[in-house]
C-alpha cells in the first residue's frame, strides 16, 4: 500500500498560478464533480478570492489511475506564496515527500521562489520545477528554464511545461510526480506517530486537528495522547479531505486526513505536537518543525468595549488556524481594553484583522505596527519592548538595539537606482548584486525590520512597475539611535499615538501625524494644539482652530469700548474652558491616522 501513496506539495511566489494548477488536478482525477467546480476550488474563503491569493494551506487526498491500470493515491497540499505565510508552507512541507516547484513564465524566478527553493532542501524533500502559463503571449520559456537550472543545479530536460488555464502538459506532470515523488518510508514500528501541521475550530465538532501519519494505524473511538500537552481524548471522527471533510472508519501510514474528538480547549492543541495511543504511546515525539517567531506586533481594539469577552474567544479560536499569530491582553488610557498582537507581516496583520471582522462580526482598530526592540539599561538590566507605551525613561537607557533583516530583492536591471534610493530612505546598506539574466538583478540588502513593516512592499511595487519582489530573513540586533514620538493634545498624551521611531526621522514622522490629526479631530469652543515630542522636546506643532461665536453681532455702532469689552469677556471664557475642557477624540480620528500609518 505505502508504494502507492504520494504525498506531495505546490510551492511558488504568489500569483504563479497554484491553486489553479491544483483546480486542474481535481478535474484530472475526479476528484471534485464537474458542476461543483469553480476558481480556485481548494481556496474556501471568500477573503483569499476577493484577494485572489491563498492564505492557508489546502490538503485534499486525489485517486489517479495511469494508463497502465495501477491506482495511486495523491496526498497534495496547496500552499500560500506571500512571505507572510512562510510558516503555513514550512507546516505543508513536514508533511510531504515531494514538492512541485511552479515558476510563471512570464515572471521567472521571483525572491519567494528562492525562498520557498531553500525551504523545501531543509526538509529534504525532491523538488520536480514546472513552468506554468506557457500559453501567455509574454512567456519567456527559454529564459525561465536558465533561471531554474542556475537555481536548482538540474537538467534542463527535467523542467515541465504546464498550463494552469488549459490543463496543456497536466497530465504529464501527474506522471512525472508519481514517478518521482518517493512513497513514504516504511515505519520501524507499529507505535502511532500523527504529526499535526495544522488544525480549525468548528461549533459543532470542536477542534478539528489536521495530520499526517508517519507510523501505526488509527481508528474511531482509539484514546490518544497529545505528547506536548499531554492531553487524553477518544477519538469521535476520522476522515480524510476530497477536498471536504469526508469520515472513514480508519488511517494508516503516509496517510493525510483529520480527526475530532471533542477538543474544546484551544490549548490542548499545538501546532507541530505529535499525537499518539494512550495506551501504547511512541517512545519519543516526531521533531515537528522550526517555529517561527513574531516578527511585527500591533494593538488590536475592539471598537465596542462589550465585545472584548467575545473578541477574546475569536482570538483562541483563530489561533487554532494560524499557529504563528500571537497575542497577550494589554489596556490603553486612549482605547481600553485589547489585546498585543504578534505577526509575520504587514499583510499577515491585514489578514488576521479582516477575518476577526468578518468571521467572528468583531469591528477593530489596531495601532501602529511596531517590532521588539532590546533595551539596555545603565544597571546592566536588559528588557525586550514591542509596545512603545512600555518605553523607559531616556533617562535610564544605556542604549537600544533594534532587530535587521536580509532583504533580497529582484527587480528589472532598469530599475536598480530607484531600488537602491528607496532602500537607503530606509536606512538600508547594499550587500551584494547578482545578475539573474539579461533583464533582472538580484540584490541584497542590510536594512532595519522596522523600515520595511509599513510600506517598503508597496512602494518596491511602484518604483518597479509591478516587476519588482522581495524576500527578508532575520539578521541579528544592531545598537541603533531610537526614541519615542509622543503625540500631545494640549499637552495631554495619547499613548495610541505613540511609536519608536530612529531619530533622523523623528521629525518627519511626526509632521506627517500632526498634520492628520488636525484633518480628522473636530473644531472645539477652545483652540486645540496638536504636538509631537520626543520627551519634553515638541518637534512639530499643528493647531486646531476654535469655533468661534460672533459677539459683537448685536452692537449696531456705539462707542468701540463697548465692543472690545464683550470680545475680552469672550477671550476670558476660551481661556477658563481650554483648561478644565478635554479634547474628546473621535473613533474616525483613530482609524484615518492609525489605518493610513
Amino acid at each position: 500500500m505505502l508504494d502507492h501513496i504520494r504525498n506531495f506539495c505546490i510551492i511558488a511566489h504568489i500569483d504563479h498560478g497554484k491553486s489553479t494548477l491544483a483546480d486542474r488536478f481535481l478535474e484530472l482525477t475526479h476528484a471534485v464533480a464537474a458542476r461543483d467546480m469553480v476558481a480556485q476550488t481548494l481556496d474556501d474563503m471568500d477573503l483569499e478570492r476577493e484577494r485572489g491569493i491563498t492564505i492557508k494551506c489546502h490538503p485534499v487526498r486525489l485517486h489517479h489511475t495511469t494508463p497502465e491500470g495501477a491506482t495511486y493515491l495523491l496526498n497534495l497540499i496547496d500552499t500560500p506564496g506571500h512571505v507572510d505565510f512562510a510558516y503555513e508552507v514550512s507546516r505543508s512541507l513536514a508533511a510531504c515527500d515531494g514538492a512541485v516547484l511552479l515558476v510563471d513564465a512570464t515572471q521567472g524566478v521571483q525572491a519567494q521562489t528562492v525562498a520557498n527553493v531553500h525551504l523545501a532542501l531543509e526538509h529534504h524533500l525532491v523538488i520536480i520545477p514546472v513552468i506554468n502559463k506557457v500559453d501567455m503571449p509574454a512567456a519567456d520559456i527559454d529564459g525561465c528554464v536558465q533561471q531554474i537550472v542556475e537555481l536548482l543545479h538540474c537538467n534542463p530536460a527535467d523542467i515541465l511545461r504546464v498550463s494552469g488555464k488549459t490543463g496543456a502538459g497536466v497530465p504529464e506532470l501527474m506522471t512525472t510526480i508519481i514517478r518521482r515523488v518517493p512513497p513514504p518510508h516504511t515505519p520501524e514500528d507499529d507505535a502511532l506517530r500523527w504529526l499535526v501541521f495544522d488544525s480549525e475550530y468548528n461549533v459543532y465538532k470542536g477542534v478539528v486537528v489536521y495530520g499526517r501519519i508517519f507510523s501505526g494505524t488509527i481508528a474511531k473511538g482509539d484514546r490518544i495522547r497529545m505528547m506536548f500537552s499531554g492531553g487524553v481524548f477518544e477519538v469521535i471522527e476520522l476522515g480524510v479531505f476530497t477536498p471536504v471533510l469526508k469520515p472513514i472508519a480508519a488511517l494508516g501510514p503516509g496517510e493525510v486526513g483529520y480527526l475530532t474528538a471533542i477538543i474544546r480547549d484551544a490549548a490542548d492543541v499545538r501546532i507541530g505536537d505529535t499525537i499518539t495511543h494512550d495506551a501504547a504511546p511512541a517512545p519519543a515525539p516526531l521533531p515537528g518543525f522550526k517555529q517561527f517567531h513574531p516578527m511585527v506586533f500591533s494593538g488590536f481594539y475592539p471598537i465596542d468595549a462589550g465585545q472584548y469577552d467575545e473578541f477574546k474567544k475569536a482570538l483562541a479560536r483563530l489561533r487554532l488556524n494560524d499557529a504563528s499569530f500571537t497575542f497577550e491582553p494589554e489596556t490603553s488610557a486612549a482605547l481600553g481594553f485589547g489585546f498585543r498582537c504578534g505577526f509575520l507581516g504587514l499583510l499577515h496583520m491585514e489578514i488576521i484583522q479582516e477575518r476577526l471582522e468578518r468571521e467572528f462580526n468583531i469591528d477593530l482598530i489596531a495601532t501602529a505596527p511596531s517590532v521588539i526592540y532590546h533595551v539596555m539599561f545603565k544597571n546592566g538590566e536588559i528588557k525586550d519592548i514591542d509596545n512603545p507605551l512600555n518605553f523607559p525613561d531616556p533617562s535610564t537607557i544605556e542604549g537600544i538595539d533594534e532587530p535587521f533583516v536580509n532583504v533580497l530583492v529582484i527587480t528589472p536591471v532598469e530599475r536598480i537606482g530607484a531600488v537602491m534610493q528607496l532602500a537607503r530612505e530606509r536606512r538600508g546598506t547594499m550587500q551584494s548584486t547578482e545578475s539573474l539574466d539579461a533583464k533582472r538583478v538580484l540584490l541584497h540588502f542590510d536594512m532595519p525590520l522596522n523600515e520595511i513593516i509599513i510600506d517598503f512592499y508597496d512602494k518596491l511595487k511602484t518604483i518597479t512597475s509591478g516587476y519588482g519582489s522581495m524576500d527578508y530573513e532575520e539578521n541579528g540586533y544592531r545598537p541603533s539611535d531610537l526614541v519615542k514620538l509622543d503625540i500631545l493634545l494640549n499637552g495631554e498624551p495619547v499613548d495610541a499615538f505613540s511609536m519608536i521611531v530612529h531619530r533622523e526621522h523623528a521629525y518627519e514622522r511626526g509632521h506627517m501625524l500632526t498634520e492628520r490629526l488636525k484633518n480628522v479631530i473636530p473644531r472645539q469652543q477652545f483652540a486645540v494644539a496638536i504636538q509631537a515630542a520626543i520627551g519634553g522636546k515638541v518637534i512639530a506643532r499643528e493647531t486646531v482652530s476654535a469655533l468661534r461665536k460672533n459677539v459683537i453681532a448685536k452692537c449696531y455702532g456705539g462707542d468701540i469700548s463697548r465692543k472690545r469689552k464683550l470680545l475680552e469677556k469672550q477671550k476670558e471664557g476660551k481661556k477658563r474652558m481650554k483648561q478644565i475642557g478635554r479634547v474628546t477624540i473621535p473613533q474616525k480620528a483613530f482609524l484615518e491616522v492609525l489605518r493610513s500609518e
